[in-house]
């Protein structure tokens, strides 16, 4: 009896396992899509990156240039912004490369590193190091070190010519922008996807988009349109028009970058599909999350550009420091809906919203507290 008793029990424990897995196995791909949303739309949490280390004492002598893609780009200029704060709060050296997206500017600025005989070269934001090849590899041979900072995706593998990128998780962004189509349509999204091909995040983030969509619903619609950035203003409007005429079935239109929304409502305007075709989007720039608490825009998928400028130097001193390497910038994504919009702020900043445990965070682990 005694064995008989062992066996029934360890049956009833690999039952009991067994309809566990099933029901793991059995979640919708509807469940799965809402899980993954429900997730994005909680105050984000800091994690730190690694061990505390005393920034101060490593940094001291030390200093930083830093390269944005442009002071004419808003978001450029407040990561920037937030990680010459963050060097304050450290007190290392910091310095802005102001420039306005020419490549002979940004090569002025790595002169001036070799020169001035900087530690570090942040190249922000969407420099594409590749075309600066020859001034990195002098830069290096001076013995500054360059590194890229929110410019290539998590699952993207930057050249080996810089000596470190902190990466930013652009894909994820991408899953929530289908994700959200998915759940927001009841699982049938009809959708346009609009990027920008020659910006170096653009390719992992519709692969994103697209391999969700097609994992959730191998059926349903999906076309992309691939506007180059200095054609936003001519060529969004037409092109989108132009697909919501010839599918009255579109039902969503995901713009890879924020700013594209501006150029899809006129086109909703025109067709009449004000009411039957939503924006979704990711950037969290401030106008287009005014759009979302307006209701022109459905969702804006958010990033503190706070937390990112903090990330940025904190992947950037570890490796000046010598500490195990941080290739992520691990920074948060936030949905902003109707629902929460004004918490980013009436209008809109780039750094409400999201709450402040990253500051805090960093300081704690840099010994400034």
């Amino acid at each position: 009896m005694h064995m008989r008793h062992a066996g029934l029990a360890l049956l009833g424990g690999a039952l009991t396992l067994l309809a566990a897995g099933s029901a793991a196995r059995a979640a919708s791909p509807m469940e799965t899509a809402q899980a993954f949303v429900a997730a994005h739309q909680k105050i984000p949490e800091f994690t730190a990156p690694g061990p505390a280390f005393d920034a101060k004492k490593c940094m001291a002598g030390k200093k930083i240039l830093s390269v944005p893609l442009s002071m004419t780009i808003p978001y450029s200029v407040a990561v920037n912004n937030a990680m010459m704060a963050a060097a304050k709060d450290v007190g290392t050296g910091f310095t802005t490369w102001s420039n306005q997206l020419k490549v002979d500017q940004w090569i002025q600025g790595l002169s001036l590193a070799v020169q001035q005989k900087y530690t570090l070269v942040s190249l922000l934001s969407g420099i594409n190091p590749v075309v600066l090849a020859p001034q990195i590899a002098e830069a290096r041979a001076a013995g500054v070190k360059v590194r890229t900072t929110d410019t290539y995706d998590i699952t993207q593998t930057p050249p080996a010519i810089v000596d470190g990128s902190a990466r930013s998780p652009h894909s994820i962004a991408g899953k929530l922008l289908a994700d959200w189509a998915f759940v927001k349509t009841g699982g049938k999204p009809d959708v346009i996807i609009i990027g920008s091909d020659e910006i170096i995040a653009t390719p992992a983030m519709v692969k994103a988009v697209q391999d969700e969509l097609t994992a959730l619903c191998p059926a349903c619609k999906q076309r992309y349109l691939n506007v180059p950035v200095p054609e936003w203003g001519t060529k969004i409007t037409p092109s989108t028009q132009a697909a919501l005429v010839a599918d009255p079935g579109i039902n969503f239109v995901l713009t890879i970058y924020d700013s594209m929304a501006q150029f899809v409502i006129p086109a909703l305007r025109l067709t009449g599909r004000m009411d039957t075709v939503k924006i979704a989007a990711s950037d969290g720039t401030p106008f287009v999350i005014d759009l979302v608490r307006n209701g022109q825009v459905d969702m804006d998928v958010g990033s503190s550009v706070g937390w990112i400028g903090y990330a940025g130097l904190d992947a950037a001193m570890r490796m000046l420091c010598g500490l195990p390497v941080v290739d992520d910038l691990n920074t948060p994504l936030y949905l902003f809906t109707k629902e929460n919009a004004a918490t980013a702020g009436v209008p809109a900043t780039y750094d409400d919203g999201y709450g402040n445990s990253h500051v805090g965070g960093f300081r704690k682990l840099w010994g400034v507290n």
